[in-house]
């Protein structure tokens, strides 16, 4: 039987990565039909369903799963050298590019790669997926995000992962409601605002629990971005990063922080890709900028490593 060509190999990379025979079409400029009949070609070629229709939703079996990886990587490199071979030019370059960030990330990372693309004098269509910590590792390898900024500890033998801004708890309260010193009680008779960790903020609700607080929880919300209204109107307190409280206080004015009486530290904020083979130029290049916008300079110097 004769090997399967690169359309067809293209059709399975592209089907995996969207779960749709129609999406797929569209992507590819062709007809849902030639999908697929390229479908049928391929499951005989390699004796297995491939996908299974589960409503709307082509649900890949394991044995596409396993075939992913290799031939999305492969093609890849193919598409590189092509590329390559041509200088990539970024004010050219109109394309949709996904940005992966939790609530905080958007309002703390999002400006500053907006000014970098600005600066680059490049305008692709920049579309932020929300992260969820529980799936964002497969959003990448699929490549439904291209590049995501996340908290979240991965599996970084399937990822490509840099370190890009160091992360230090603090507590966030109103000024007209201040907290006392730092200290073993400086929370005694506080409420607290919960925030959820499914963007893969955990430190929070780890030392609510640590520290016998859960039990002044006044509210849980999902997302961060109504927490410094919400401050600014009560006594509660939140914990959450410094350099976001930083950016509220900006906004609130009114809002003041704390230092923990524990240990704030936590592990770095990272930009995550695919692996370096699996990576087109135009990828590659927005990895660059983003990199670039967001990371201290400690981290852009190489000063970090993961015995730090």
């Amino acid at each position: 039987m004769s090997l399967p060509d690169l359309n067809q190999l293209r059709t399975f990379v592209v089907l995996y990565e969207l779960r749709s025979l129609t999406a797929t079409a569209d992507v590819l400029h062709v007809t849902q039909p030639t999908v697929s009949y390229t479908l049928a070609r391929l499951r005989e070629r390699f004796g297995d369903d491939l996908f299974r229709r589960e409503g709307h939703v082509m649900v890949p079996t394991a044995q596409a799963t396993r075939l992913f990886g290799p031939l999305h990587q492969a093609l890849a490199q193919i598409e590189s050298t092509v590329s390559d071979a041509v200088d990539f030019d970024p004010m050219s370059f109109t394309g949709e590019l996904t940005l992966g960030l939790t609530s905080i990330g958007e309002q703390t990372f999002l400006p500053a790669v907006m000014a970098a693309l600005a600066s680059e004098r490049s305008t692709p269509h920049v579309v932020v997926r929300r992260l969820d910590a529980d799936q964002v590792d497969e959003e990448l390898i699929r490549g439904a995000i291209d590049v995501a900024i996340t908290v979240s500890s991965m599996d970084a033998s399937r990822l490509w992962r840099t370190p890009v801004r160091s992360v230090e708890y603090v507590a966030l309260s109103s000024g007209a409601h201040p907290l006392p010193p730092t200290g073993p009680e400086m929370f005694a008779g506080r409420g607290f605002v919960r925030v959820s960790s499914r963007g893969g903020h955990v430190f929070p609700v780890q030392a609510l629990l640590e520290h016998g607080l859960m039990p002044q929880v006044a509210l849980t919300v999902e997302e961060y971005a109504t927490v410094p209204a919400v401050l600014e109107a009560t006594d509660l307190v939140v914990l959450l990063p410094r350099h976001v409280a930083e950016v509220f206080c900006g906004w609130f004015p009114g809002l003041r922080i704390a230092d923990l009486p524990w240990s704030g530290q936590s592990t770095p904020v990272s930009l995550w890709t695919r692996r370096e083979a699996s990576l087109t130029s135009v990828q590659r290049w927005f990895r660059s900028v983003v990199l670039e916008a967001v990371a201290e300079p400690r981290f852009l110097a190489g000063e970090w490593s993961d015995s730090n």
